[in-house]
This record gives C-alpha cells, structure tokens and sequence, in this order.
C-alpha cells in the first residue's frame, strides 16, 4: 500500500518596497525528490543559499540550482524529508537502487554502499548538518554505532559516514540544514 506523501508548506518572506515585511510564497514546496526503491522516501528542497553570508534582499526564489545533497560551495541547503520504515525496502535494495538514487539527487560521490555497509544507503559528504527530528522516531547509523532519536532529538552532524535507518512501523521526518564545510 502506497501512502500519500504530505506536501510541505514553504512560506517565503521579503520586506515590501516600503520596508514592510510580506509573504511572497505560501504555498507547497515544488521541489520534491522521491527514490522508487523505497516508497514513502521524499526529499523537499525548502531553500538554496550560494554563499555565506546569505543575500537576504529581493525575491529571488533559489530553487532553480542544481540539485544535489551537499550545498553549493560556501553555501547551505535546507530540506524535509521523509523516510519510510526500513522493513518496506530491505532485503529489495541493492548497489543499482542506491546507485540510482545517489545519481538522482545529484550526488553520485556521496554514496558509501558497499557488502559491509551498516546501512545501504550509508552516505558521507562534506558538509556541517543541523537535523531536526520532527515526527517519529529514527537511528542514526554511524560506522561505530547506532543512535536512536524521536521527535524533537536533533544531530550535528559533522562531514561523518552516516545512515538514517527508520526501524518503526511509520514515517520519520527530519529537517536538515546542511552547510558547507571543510576538514
């Protein structure tokens, strides 16, 4: 049974010409990436940033950027995603599924699949992370151990190998605000 992935809201601010504060954006995120290996998986890209500091003038919306996981060099990239429970995809996924996935998202090199992963989809990229565990419950699947997190546990983390392995029996969803960084 598939279910219905809840669309999130994205509201986007600017002052007016006059200095006043206005919403120029209330609406459903359009920018949502799914992976058919795992049914119920989705990815809403919120908002790109290209550089530190942000430019905050004007209403430029910044979703028409490559899309990839990492964000652009010296940039952020803020998403929801959602993922579904672990046991509707293992056992079916494999190096072409996460493969494909990576490549999807733009981010082919991130991927750290390999026969003696913890996780298929164990992933490592260069970035500074802050995620937010919004509904449900996750583990965080590290090379050394395992973190299990609820609603309202966050992470920082930091550039290291990583998998978010969902092992109830419904969604999670996180908020991530990933940062360029370096070693």
């Amino acid at each position: 049974m598939t279910r219905q992935l809840k669309p999130v809201r994205r509201i986007v601010t600017v002052d007016d010409d006059s200095g006043k504060s206005v919403a120029i954006h209330d609406g459903p995120a359009r920018d949502v990436r799914t992976d058919p290996a795992r049914p119920g998986y989705s990815s809403t890209r919120i908002w790109v940033t290209d550089r530190t500091p942000a430019r905050i003038a004007g209403a430029r919306d910044t979703l028409d950027a490559p899309h990839t996981i990492e964000p652009p060099p010296g940039g952020s990239v803020c998403r929801v995603v959602t993922f579904p429970p672990d046991d509707s995809f293992r056992g079916h996924v494999g190096a072409r599924e996460v493969r494909a996935f990576f490549e999807a998202m733009g981010s082919p090199c991130a991927s750290t699949y390999g026969p003696d992963a913890r996780h298929p989809y164990m992933q490592k990229t260069r970035t500074l992370d802050f995620c937010l565990v919004l509904e449900g419950a996750i583990t965080l699947v590290l090379d050394t151990e395992e973190v299990s997190l609820s609603a309202g546990d966050t992470v920082v983390q930091r550039g290291t190998n990583q998998a978010w392995s969902n092992r109830s029996g419904k969604p999670c969803v996180i908020a991530f605000s990933s940062h360029d960084a370096r070693e």
